[in-house]
């Protein structure tokens, strides 16, 4: 996780070195292990780094390709990233580094906006071409990365964070309507390009976004969901769906181990995040990192479930790691994982998550976790 920022003028001046440096600064939780800043013409960008794929200093940000002149900030991981530098380098391409952000702007380079259609991965990422003056932002097919933006008349800026948006200043911090409105009828989810403020929007998912020089722009939306069955799928049996949902998960599990730092998994146990661990001991990983979180018991209740995150840790043998937190931390964090949250969040465990990030960012960089699942099986009672 790391986190971008920037700005752009349209209106003939120089951007506000100060102001990307005061979101950058508010972005350095998402980036502890390097930052960088970058100025040209109408556009600065700034980035903090958490070193993931490519540990050198090949792989720092903001990262040039001084023979096409374009320079680009990414945030997330492209899963493929390995099988694209190859591609790319067939057709003439050359690599100073083994870091994904490089084989985007490479690929931005070989297929323009079209390369996001090729990346199989997570990600967020601000592109300027040198020449022209063009700003190229762009996100994932499902808005994992995030991608907030403000803009006025002469203006554009961009970050990984709403928090880091206002560190900058002179946003209208009005509620939207709008979103207030999506916000207590959704369960607290705020659809893009919406935010819960006038002055904040986000890029929509699966957009790429160009932007010229005099403030106007154009969208690509390069993914969109059929929501109806595939005519390959009509008749499938019972037996038949379960192995195809087998394999996509051990896809997805495969998929987001690629990295150059260690990867463990918040375990709970309960159903995903143990199929999780069972998937990866299936792929041969040995003594994987996981990690539960315990609170003391209150009033006769049971704070933690370790029995049964103990059962799966015993079954696939792994470096297990219990962590107990004291009741009366629980309270004293509250400020701390509502400054965390780029929006308002209303779940009750969004404490207990935040320290249990806390304490798993002590002993590994990347986790897997089973947050989401409930969405892709209709787990929740609120998503009729």
């Amino acid at each position: 996780m790391c986190g971008l920022s920037g700005e752009m003028r349209f209106d003939g001046g120089r951007p506000d070195l100060a102001a990307v440096e005061r979101m950058s600064d508010r972005l350095a939780p998402r980036g502890p292990d390097g930052e960088g800043t970058w100025s040209r013409g109408a556009v600065a960008l700034g980035h903090r780094r958490l070193k993931i794929i490519d540990l050198s200093e090949r792989g720092a940000q903001p990262m040039t390709d001084d023979r096409h002149e374009v320079t680009g900030v990414f945030n997330g991981c492209i899963y493929n990233h390995g099988e694209l530098r190859a591609e790319l380098q067939a057709l003439g391409h050359r690599f100073r580094s083994t870091s994904d952000t490089e084989v985007v702007l490479k690929a931005y380079l070989q297929w323009g906006t079209a390369c996001v259609d090729r990346f199989y991965g997570m990600f967020a990422f601000a592109l300027v071409e040198h020449r022209t003056g063009r700003l190229i932002l762009g996100r994932d097919r499902l808005g994992i990365k995030p991608l907030y933006l403000a803009q006025t008349a002469g203006r554009l800026r961009f970050a990984s964070s709403l928090p880091a948006l206002l560190a900058a200043g002179d946003v209208d911090t009005t509620l939207d309507p709008v979103a207030v409105h999506q916000y207590l009828s959704w369960h607290a989810t705020v659809a893009a390009p919406h935010t819960i403020l006038n002055g904040v929007r986000k890029l929509p998912p699966a957009t790429v976004r160009t932007v010229e020089p005099d403030g106007s722009h154009q969208d690509y939306c390069y993914w969109q969901p059929s929501y109806t069955r595939r005519p390959e799928h009509a008749g499938m049996s019972a037996s038949e769906w379960r192995d195809a949902v087998l394999d996509a998960l051990r896809t997805a599990v495969s998929r987001r181990m690629v990295a150059d730092v260690p990867v463990g998994v918040l375990l709970s146990g309960g159903l995903d995040s143990s199929l999780i661990v069972a998937l990866l001991a299936d792929e041969g990983q040995r003594d994987l990192a996981t990690f539960s979180v315990g609170f003391e018991s209150e009033g006769g209740v049971e704070g933690d479930e370790f029995r049964y995150s103990d059962l799966i840790a015993k079954e696939f043998a792994t470096d297990h790691h219990q962590l107990m937190v004291p009741s009366e931390r629980v309270s004293t964090a509250l400020d701390a994982a509502v400054a965390a949250m780029s929006e308002p969040m209303m779940s009750h465990d969004v404490v207990a998550f935040h320290l249990l990030a806390e304490q798993v960012a002590q002993n590994v960089k990347v986790v897997q976790s089973g947050q989401g699942a409930d969405e892709v099986f209709a787990g929740y009672h609120w998503y009729p």
